[in-house]
């Protein structure tokens, strides 16, 4: 099986909400509220769990997990495609700028923000 691609995925989505006439409802900042609502599902999956048991229940709860992951990713391929962002442009981008930002020599094995070790 071929793996998708983002584009494909965008295509996934946006026929999806095209089928239902939904397009109509959204706009960027309910879009946003809905992607932060959507990694708040996510979130709560960890609430009070934390190393091994956090490991274990994410493990054991892969599919919810996956479930709330995707629908993260929906929202932001349907933001990403409105404002006519392409998003794996924009992302490449963002990773060379962090490349820069944080220099490995500099901050390997640390968790200081880049502020923090300049």
């Amino acid at each position: 099986m071929k793996q998708k691609t983002l584009a494909d995925l965008a295509q996934l989505v946006l026929k999806f909400r095209e089928d239902r006439d939904w397009k109509q409802f959204h706009n960027p900042k309910d879009m946003a509220l809905s992607l932060v609502l959507e990694a708040g599902e996510f979130l709560e999956l960890t609430q009070w769990k934390n190393g091994k048991e956090l490991n274990d229940y994410l493990a054991a709860n892969k599919q919810r997990a996956g479930e709330e992951l995707s629908d993260v990713l929906g929202w932001l391929l349907l933001l990403a495609s409105d404002l006519g962002i392409d998003l794996a442009d924009a992302f490449e981008k963002k990773i060379e700028m962090n490349i820069r930002k944080y220099p490995i020599d500099k901050v390997r094995g640390s968790a200081k923000k880049y502020t923090e070790y300049q």
